[in-house]
């Protein structure tokens, strides 16, 4: 298994539109073969002084994966190309992280 953190940054203004796009796109992913969890997080308001607060302009999308070739086939996955296409005017930017869990 493998862990993916995909943090998103939005043009100003613009999260909800995002995650308005992703919630589409999250519904076929979650029955691509291999895909074990996938979803969109935000800041959560808390009073816990150690939080780091990414800001109103983040979304980190949360995913598990069976295997690495399970997370390859779901990047090149025809409802993802035109999902790009769609929040492309929402977007700044995209930190991917694919991490191998230890315990």
């Amino acid at each position: 298994m493998i862990h993916v953190l995909a943090l998103v940054e939005t043009i100003e203004g613009h999260r909800e539109d995002f995650l308005r796009e992703f919630a589409q796109v999250a519904v076929p992913v979650r029955q691509e073969a291999g895909c074990i969890e996938y979803g969109a997080a935000i800041d959560a308001v808390t009073d816990v002084p150690q939080q780091f607060l990414q800001g109103e302009d983040f979304v980190l999308i949360v995913e598990k994966w069976e295997s690495l070739d399970h997370l390859k086939a779901h990047l090149v996955a025809p409802h993802m190309a035109d999902y790009r296409v769609r929040v492309k005017p929402f977007v700044s930017s995209v930190r991917l992280q694919i991490l191998d869990p230890r315990v």
